[in-house]
């Protein structure tokens, strides 16, 4: 099966242009930057070809794998979801064993997880602990120190 990748449509429509972007524009300087470079000479010692082709490459690889997004995306629809049961788009709030509240996270689709910002993919270890978790459940998410066990205070869309 195909893995589906689940993100707003805000980011969705994000991928999209930037794809357009370095299908259209993008790969036109880069086909002149290539173009340039064989105006140098021998291409055997041709560093700025080089440079130029590695470039291509680099361009190539992030338009297969955007297509590849943008082919098996799941758009998650947040206004029809509620607030009873933590589901992508949510924004937790959680304490944890000691009885600290911590800050609150946003659980995302992998492409739109940012962790320094709060914001945690749901097929990060936290954000696959919280899906379909209640407020009030004892949550234990298995982190590289251990197992360290939350409680949900909150959920929020």
């Amino acid at each position: 099966m195909e893995k589906e990748y689940k993100m707003s449509a805000a980011r969705a429509q994000e991928l999209q242009e930037e794809l357009n972007y370095l299908k259209t524009t993008r790969s036109d300087e880069v086909a002149e930057q290539i173009k340039v470079a064989r105006g140098f000479g021998d291409l055997s010692e041709n560093s700025e070809y080089d440079e130029a082709k590695n470039e291509q490459g680099k361009l190539y690889s992030r338009i297969a794998e955007l297509e590849e997004i943008v082919q098996h995306l799941v758009i998650v629809d947040e206004s029809s979801m509620g607030t009873d049961v933590v589901a992508i788009g949510c924004k937790v709030t959680v304490e944890d064993a000691s009885g600290k509240e911590l800050p609150p996270y946003w659980i995302v689709g992998s492409q739109e997880a940012d962790p320094m910002h709060g914001v945690i993919s749901e097929d990060s270890p936290f954000g696959k602990a919280f899906l379909g978790a209640k407020v009030g459940d004892s949550v234990t998410v298995e982190a590289p120190r251990g197992a360290v066990v939350y409680t949900l205070k909150k959920i929020e869309r």
